[in-house]
């Protein structure tokens, strides 16, 4: 239990692992598409970044979305500088796992993604996702714009009211402006691709609830 617990409260800075100056190697290519990993986000497209518990199951949510053209693995939102996956599971990173999306808001705009975010994992469950327990597994929004922040925390009052209205408790996601983005290694990225009876892990709630567009998106 005590262990348990401890997986479920966030490290702090100065008890955090010291990691390294230099990034990890990565997969230099996207698994499917075959685009370079590392492509700069072209003109006319957006970034975006979400922690919906473990990152296999997230990302195969977002690649298969039409308008997503870019999806990657990684670790954000913690205090160890380019940490490895083993440093990242003893929950003394600080660190979510993370997927990052390039998408063609012209096919796929925010708020879809959004809805996709909302209701494809359980955000009102703190430092877990199910089985999965620990700081890496959190809800979270990660915004690289003013819009995207306004977007994100107004979804969110949206989807607690929908939450709320279905018994559920109050959600846990946090909302912050994104923080440096480290790639996982090369055998995460794309993992249910490589893997096709890999472990998912992510579930919802069952809530849906039209935003922006008020186009729902794929489950």
């Amino acid at each position: 239990m005590l262990f348990n617990r401890a997986k479920m409260e966030m490290v702090t800075p100065g008890n955090a692992l010291p990691g390294r100056a230099e990034p990890l190697p990565t997969a230099e290519r996207h698994f499917l598409s075959g685009l370079p990993l590392k492509s700069p986000v072209p003109p006319g497209m957006e970034e975006a970044m979400f922690g919906m518990g473990c990152f296999w199951g997230v990302e195969r949510k977002f690649w298969n979305r039409p308008g997503v053209w870019l999806t990657m693995v990684g670790y954000a939102g913690g205090f160890t500088p380019n940490p490895t996956y083993k440093e990242t599971c003893t929950q003394l990173t600080g660190h979510n796992e993370v997927v990052r999306v390039i998408h063609d808001p012209a096919v796929v705009s925010y708020e879809e993604l959004l809805q996709l975010f909302w209701e494809n994992h359980d955000p009102t469950q703190g430092m877990r996702q199910g089985n999965d327990l620990g700081s890496t597994y959190r809800s979270g929004i990660y915004t690289y714009t003013p819009a995207q922040m306004e977007a994100a925390t107004a979804s969110r009052a949206v989807y607690q009211q929908a939450l709320t209205a279905a018994g559920k408790g109050p959600i846990t996601t946090e909302i912050l402006p994104a923080p440096v983005f480290y790639f996982a290694e090369d055998y995460h990225q794309q993992y249910l691709a490589k893997n096709l009876d890999g472990y998912c892990g992510i579930g919802g709630t069952g809530v849906s609830c039209p935003i922006g567009t008020g186009v729902r998106a794929g489950a």
